[in-house]
């Protein structure tokens, strides 16, 4: 998702994990407050634009069950969250499930009747898994394991 959001345009993905990009102005009070659409310019716009945009790349590839989680969003933001805690947990279930697959990996043999193809493309997933958590396995130490 991120390489094809950058693809379209690299500002898109930090306004997915920063936030939308602030409209502020001053109140009678001299207080920073959010914009209202009738006070905003064409660069202020264009700021809103780019955060429906990256609402719409996160929502077009959603079935029902996943647009009923993030219906209420508001931000692209809010919606990236809302599906990563959803998909991964939140960082206490993503650092103990990093923990359980570097014991796999750590522990990684051949099963009985398996074929090199499938340990090999079990060997992959384990190692995809640990490097989407963070956890990043060396070519050299992932070749000297398997």
């Amino acid at each position: 998702m991120r390489d094809h959001i950058n693809e379209e345009d690299y500002e898109l993905w930090d306004i997915i994990t920063d936030g939308p990009l602030a409209t502020m102005k001053n109140n009678d009070e001299g207080v920073d407050v959010p914009k209202t659409r009738v006070d905003c310019n064409a660069e202020d716009l264009k700021k809103w634009e780019k955060n429906a945009k990256d609402k719409k790349w996160l929502m077009c590839g959603l079935g029902l069950d996943e647009y009923i989680r993030i219906q209420i969003c508001t931000t692209a933001k809010e919606i990236w969250y809302t599906l990563e805690v959803a998909h991964e947990g939140t960082p206490q279930v993503k650092r103990s499930r990093g923990t359980l697959l570097y014991s796999q990996y750590s522990n990684f043999t051949m099963k009985e009747g398996e074929t090199i193809q499938k340990m090999y493309t079990r060997f992959k997933t384990l190692t995809n898994e640990l490097k989407s958590l963070g956890r990043v396995i060396l070519k050299k130490t992932g070749l000297r394991k398997f």
